[in-house]
């Protein structure tokens, strides 16, 4: 059997801490491979850091000192980060024994190659942890809303902190079914 599990949340509700606990929790007993979007923080938020999962190379996906065509909010977009190092770290993580996306949301939907990647990895019998944009519409978002196979889970700040322990247990407990 497998598992798909898509977090959601408010921005700020800390579902990026969450997915990187997990990641945390099970790297010794499983492989994992994928992307983490990270912060980028000064005094203030500066923008957007892409982590590949498995070897830990970073690019900055989205700044405010990026100028592109590309914006989400007060962030220029580098869209060819998500096409190089996106998908290679999803085209990688096709081979692990989970697939984490951390996030799911605007600045990613701006890459065709990345969205066509997350649609092949959805109708795929693999384990997958992914955040998603609590407040976004667009079609993919809407598309894995509908999915019946994803459990959906959602980060407060109130179960923040016991939700990572919450989602290894869900893993474990399926994956030690086989």
């Amino acid at each position: 059997m497998y598992i798909k599990i898509g977090i959601s949340g408010v921005p700020g509700s800390g579902k990026t801490t969450v997915v990187k606990k997990v990641i945390e929790l099970l790297k010794e007993e499983y492989t994992l491979g994928g992307i983490i979007t990270d912060e980028i923080r000064g005094d203030e938020r500066e923008g957007f850091m892409l982590i590949d999962v498995s070897t830990l190379e970073t690019a900055v996906l989205a700044s405010k000192n990026i100028q592109s065509r590309y914006r989400v909010g007060k962030y220029g977009v580098d869209i060819r980060v998500l096409d190089d190092l996106g998908v290679k770290a999803l085209d990688e993580a096709m081979n692990k024994d989970i697939i984490v996306i951390d996030e799911i949301g605007k600045m990613e939907m701006e890459s065709k190659k990345f969205v066509e990647r997350v649609r092949e990895i959805l109708h795929m019998e693999k384990n997958l942890i992914m955040t998603l944009n609590k407040k976004s519409r667009n079609p993919l978002l809407q598309e894995i809303r509908r999915m019946d196979d994803i459990r959906f889970l959602e980060v407060t700040v109130v179960n923040r902190n016991v939700m990572p322990y919450k989602i290894v247990d869900m893993i474990k407990n399926e994956l030690n079914r086989k």
